[in-house]
């Protein structure tokens, strides 16, 4: 059997390009030890995340992907099954350390693609910042960026749930107008509109709760907006991805922060793997239940992986960017 695989032809400088990559093809020994299984892509994910932890040249680009059995020595995994593994840009993997995958998990018979979206780490990203990070309340002011993306949108629709006044900041006008459908008091584009004319009209107040996906200047202007105590869930920095190493320094956020007292938390959703299965059962019946929407751009076939990754820094994708195989 033969495999494709992405791997990284040379180190980043400023946003991902064409000439960041290698599409190479490996053979795969079909002879599986017992516990081995072989896995075929079926959706893979790309995210922006994949610019910042960079691999060494001539690694496999870093991702998860569902993926389904195709060769099986291993009674827990059968042939047919679709599992979560965390495989990198990998069109076949034989897979003998099983750490690094695990059976789909049940999305109460909604599209497998969910699971590295919408019901996967995105997803559960949104449910942890929101509930667990910023600890939302009924009748506070909740603000979003990134917020027609994958995690932003969710961020913004459980804010919704719990009783927020909710702005999200996006980059066009359909993904503003996507947004207002998903329920969003006030949706902004941040090309045409300050942060002061914006939260000026829509939280003259101030604002309690920031989830945080671009970083950058952005943020440091936002510090501005906070109300004393206002809490900051640090989820992602999508401003400063596509930087190179000589990123401009400043201003210090410091003093707005110790002014007005603010919780700043980063986090990651690996902090938080015995939580999932409770989270993911509630966010489930949410989508069925029609509470959160949720949009897939969906590109076909393994070898455009790259096209769909440079999208993410160009702005091409609503909601979460997936590779079809």
């Amino acid at each position: 059997m033969k495999g494709k695989v992405w791997t990284l032809a040379q180190k980043y400088e400023g946003e991902p390009s064409i000439r960041n990559f290698k599409l190479v093809e490996e053979d795969i020994d079909e002879n599986l030890k017992e516990g081995e299984v072989i896995c075929e892509a079926v959706y893979l994910s790309v995210d922006p995340y994949m610019r910042f932890f960079a691999n060494d040249v001539g690694d496999v680009v870093k991702g998860e992907q569902v993926a389904k059995v195709v060769r099986s020595k291993n009674p827990d995994f059968e042939v047919g099954s679709l599992v979560l593994g965390s495989f990198g840009w990998r069109s076949l993997t034989k897979v003998s350390d099983l750490s690094i995958m695990r059976p789909i998990p049940n999305l109460g018979g909604l599209s497998p693609s969910l699971a590295i979206g919408a019901l996967g780490m995105p997803g559960l990203t949104a449910y942890f910042g929101v509930l667990d990070v910023l600890k939302v309340k009924p009748g506070q002011t909740f603000v979003v960026t990134a917020a027609a993306g994958a995690t932003g949108s969710f961020a913004g629709q459980i804010a919704k749930l719990k009783g927020c006044k909710v702005i999200g900041f996006a980059g066009d006008k359909e993904k503003c107008d996507l947004i207002k459908e998903y329920g969003f008091d006030y949706a902004f584009n941040y090309k045409e509109v300050t942060l002061e004319q914006a939260l000026s009209e829509a939280a003259p107040e101030g604002v309690d709760c920031y989830f945080d996906n671009v970083g950058g200047e952005f943020t440091n202007n936002m510090l501005s907006f906070m109300k004393t105590k206002g809490r900051i869930a640090v989820c992602g920095s999508m401003s400063t991805y596509g930087m190179d190493d000589n990123q401009p320094i400043g201003p210090l956020p410091y003093h707005t922060m110790l002014k007005k007292t603010l919780t700043v938390q980063a986090f990651l959703i690996y902090h938080y793997t015995a939580e999932w299965p409770a989270a993911l059962n509630e966010m489930v019946q949410w989508v069925k239940e029609g509470k959160i929407k949720y949009q897939e751009t969906i590109t076909d076939g393994f070898d455009n992986m790259v096209d769909a990754f440079i999208g993410l820094f160009k702005g091409t994708n609503i909601g979460k960017a997936v590779v079809k195989c």
